[in-house]
């Protein structure tokens, strides 16, 4: 996606505990691991090799509950059945680290499902997509079907809110082929 807006990037995938900290609200969970994750790279590269960093955390939040990535077929049905028929949020934080500090923006979005069945629920896990998503599925790919109407960042609910991002870039002076 940063690609798309022509921000020249590497990928650089951290380790940091994603559990929910107590009773920690959606909006905290996801600006909290944004940040962590970009904080968590920057203090790992050697001091001369430090380029700006982006993280960014995505959840899926329905009646105030996070759901988060499915931990087998029976899980992700359970997801599937509590965002069936109803609108739910998605948050997505994104946070850069750079010489000039750090700076978190966050993005939620309404997706309102149609009613799905059990048999689409369970398809739908065979396809091997809900594996990793927050929420049990994907609106970039075969959940996109599900998705009756979105009021929001598209590429939030992907998982990197272009517009916020942009904002943090030009914050930090970190030129995109689009702002020059």
């Amino acid at each position: 996606m940063l690609t798309q807006i022509g921000v020249a990037h590497r990928v650089a995938p951290v380790a940091v505990d994603e559990s929910v900290a107590g009773a920690e609200a959606p909006e905290k969970y996801v600006t909290r691991l944004a940040a962590l994750k970009a904080d968590t790279l920057w203090d790992n590269l050697p001091q001369d090799q430090r380029l700006p960093v982006l993280g960014s955390d995505t959840t899926v939040v329905v009646d105030r509950s996070i759901l988060g990535k499915p931990a087998n077929e029976d899980d992700c049905v359970r997801m599937l059945q509590l965002l069936s028929g109803r609108t739910h949020q998605v948050h997505t934080a994104v946070a850069v680290r750079s010489a000039r500090g750090s700076e978190v923006r966050l993005s939620v979005s309404d997706v309102t499902f149609r009613e799905l069945t059990a048999a689409e629920m369970r398809a739908y896990w065979r396809t091997g997509e809900p594996a990793d998503k927050a929420g049990g599925y994907a609106v970039q790919g075969r959940g996109a079907v599900f998705i009756r109407h979105i009021a929001g960042s598209y590429s939030g609910i992907m998982g990197l809110p272009l517009f916020e991002t942009a904002e943090l870039l030009a914050a930090h002076r970190i030129a995109s082929e689009v702002q020059g």
